[in-house]
C-alpha cells in the first residue's frame, strides 16, 4: 500500500470511531444488553472498523503491469 492509501484507511478509522462513539453517546442502548453499543469502547471500535473499511474502498489499487 502507498502512503496515500494509509492516510485514506487512516482517515476513515478516525471518522468511524469519532461516529461509532457519538452513536453510542446520543443513541446507545437503553438496556444495556445491546452486544455493541452497550460500552462505549465496542461501539467506538466498531466504528473505526467499518469507517477504515468504507474508506478503502476509495483507495485506488496499483495497476498491473
Amino acid at each position: 500500500m502507498t502512503k496515500k492509501a494509509f492516510i485514506i484507511t487512516g482517515i476513515g478509522v478516525v471518522v468511524g470511531a469519532l461516529s461509532g462513539y457519538l452513536y453510542y453517546f446520543y443513541v446507545g442502548c437503553s438496556s444495556g444488553t445491546c452486544a455493541i453499543t452497550s460500552r462505549p469502547l465496542n461501539s467506538t471500535l466498531y466504528g473505526a472498523l467499518m469507517g477504515g473499511l468504507l474508506f478503502n474502498m476509495f483507495v485506488k489499487s496499483p495497476k498491473k503491469s
